[in-house]
């Protein structure tokens, strides 16, 4: 029963999406009994709301359910845990873009985080849709559901060894190659800033290395943010700010969920993810404020903070990316507390140095249901990130446009020319909806598969 989608049932209980729009003519569909049911109940086809409907043995007959046709994905999301346990099948034919993404937004909303303790209550079932692209949602469910397990796991069960072995495990599963440099072999292979933000814990840092495709197509480079643990280091966290850290790797679980669904796909791409995994913790070998390291292209940074470590380990893997020169440089973070404060947790930040790559990632994000936000590059405040005694620093004195910062100094180790796209996630629904429950999320993967897949499969 994966994702709660199934092949045939005995008997299943019709269910019809209906829009506000389209429910007087739903209606004169009923019985006039089913009718007056469904106006006593007073359901005005709202999105997520449903009607269960009576059938003429009492038994339930059909359940309607509102939509917004413009959202097909989360049309059915809320139902795998809202309705009586029992199959369901989709009796219209909403064409097969609709139909696919009604079925993932059905898995998606089948999940549920059970490392620790069992499922409360076996989800409702529904008959695949025939119209349904059934890979399409497979392979996507279980890139997301791969990117929440990991993100809701506790980081006592999630380290750097943990997250590295998830990544062995994915890249196994899909004939990839993965290689994974631990503690002092940074320093040997020149990732000398990975290993100075993770040197602090007593779980050696890790750099994740997967490889797959044909190395002769497009190269297409995932770099995510893999911080499993952050108390903020040395420039400590309170203990409400250290509280969902466990989520600091949501960058990497995300890009590890989406490399997933393009290694299904065989998407004819050469794909690299890279993944910097550490602990930023507190000890007698942790990195100090206004210390210098040089990192991998040898710029000096100065830390003038230890709480802004994303990017410094980013840095080197950016470095790294941005070598091979490949057609496509995309990095995901749970990077800055100042990107929720402009666009909340629903909205991940997207900064992009090419204006043609940036329209693309926001139509795919509109049409797939999973938007983004683009913010600037602006060039002006790079300024901000001087140093008297390095190149630059990690962060600027002044605590204005935070996320526009970090992207900056991101900007530093991607050379122009090379398409790269940035995104600040929160990796995180703070409020269970439709199809999404609250925990760990992959924000920006579909709309990030579906720019690629778009980009690249010609």
């Amino acid at each position: 029963m994966p994702f709660a989608l199934v092949e045939n049932a005995a008997s299943a209980v019709p269910l019809t999406p209906v829009a506000p729009a389209s429910l007087s003519e739903a209606l004169m569909r009923l019985s006039e009994s089913e009718r007056r049911w469904v106006e006593g109940l007073g359901f005005k086809a709202e999105a997520g709301a449903f009607a269960l409907v009576p059938g003429a043995d009492g038994s339930l007959g059909r359940v309607l359910v509102g939509h917004k046709t413009e959202e097909p994905i989360w049309a059915l999301g809320g139902l795998p845990e809202a309705l009586p346990a029992g199959s369901y099948a989709l009796d219209a034919k909403p064409g097969p873009a609709a139909a696919t993404r009604m079925a993932l937004g059905w898995a998606l909303g089948a999940y549920a985080f059970t490392r620790y303790r069992p499922r409360s209550r076996v989800p409702a079932e529904l008959i695949w849709p025939a119209e349904a692209d059934r890979a399409e949602v497979e392979r996507l469910a279980k890139g997301i559901c791969l990117a929440r397990d990991l993100i809701n796991t506790p980081a006592e069960e999630m380290g750097p060894a943990e997250l590295a072995a998830a990544a062995e495990m994915l890249a196994g599963e899909h004939g990839a190659r993965c290689a994974v440099l631990t503690g002092d072999q940074l320093l040997k292979a020149n990732y000398p800033m990975i290993h100075a933000v993770g040197r602090g814990s007593a779980r050696a840092p890790r750099l994740i290395d997967i490889l797959w495709g044909d190395p002769k197509a497009p190269k297409v480079t995932l770099v995510g943010k893999g911080v499993c643990f952050d108390s903020g280091g040395l420039d400590l966290k309170t203990s409400q700010g250290m509280r969902m850290m466990k989520k600091d790797m949501g960058g990497a679980a995300t890009l590890l969920g989406l490399a997933a669904a393009i290694m299904d796909a065989r998407l004819p791409v050469r794909l690299r993810v890279l993944v910097p995994a550490v602990e930023n913790f507190v000890s007698g070998t942790s990195v100090r404020p206004l210390d210098v390291i040089r990192t991998r292209n040898g710029l000096a940074v100065e830390i003038g903070n230890t709480d802004a470590e994303g990017r410094l380990i980013l840095c080197d893997a950016l470095a790294e990316a941005d070598s091979e020169k490949p057609q496509l440089i995309v990095d995901a973070a749970t990077l800055t507390g100042a990107a929720r404060v402009a666009l909340g947790p629903e909205l991940p930040a997207l900064f992009a140095n090419d204006d043609a790559l940036a329209e693309e990632l926001l139509a795919a994000g509109a049409a797939e249901s999973d938007p983004l936000w683009r913010l600037p590059l602006w060039k002006p405040y790079r300024k901000l990130l001087d140093s008297k005694v390095g190149d630059l620093n990690n962060v600027s004195e002044s605590g204005f446009a935070g996320a526009i910062i970090a992207a900056l100094f991101m900007a530093e180790f991607v050379t122009p020319t090379t398409p790269w796209a940035h995104i600040d996630t929160f990796a995180w629904n703070h409020a269970t909806r439709p199809g999404r429950p609250e925990g760990g999320e992959a924000l920006a993967l579909r709309a990030l598969y579906a720019a690629i897949k778009r980009r690249f499969l010609r």
